[in-house]
């Protein structure tokens, strides 16, 4: 069996293959530390979005791909250039 950090890696680029990001997720810091042999995943917050996007894929819905960086920047600077913010 792999240890609790490599099964973190390895849901963190599951999850990223379908275009989901958990913030949060990480090895739970208490029970990481104990004499237990293998440490709970703690899988953290996240937004409403990402929660939404979450559950489609366990339904195996499709999803669309989230927006890249430069995706994101480009819509930043639209919205900079117009001096307001969208409805």
């Amino acid at each position: 069996m792999r240890s609790t950090e490599e099964v973190v890696v390895s849901l963190r680029l599951a999850l990223g293959g379908v275009g989901i990001v958990l913030p949060s997720l990480c090895v739970d810091p208490v029970t990481g530390a104990s004499d237990e042999p293998f440490a709970l995943v703690q899988l953290g917050r996240c937004n409403v979005r990402t929660a939404e996007r979450l559950a489609a894929v366990l339904r195996g819905e499709p999803v669309e791909p989230a927006p890249t960086k430069e995706e994101l920047l480009a819509r930043v600077r639209k919205i900079n250039r117009q001096g307001r913010l969208p409805r």
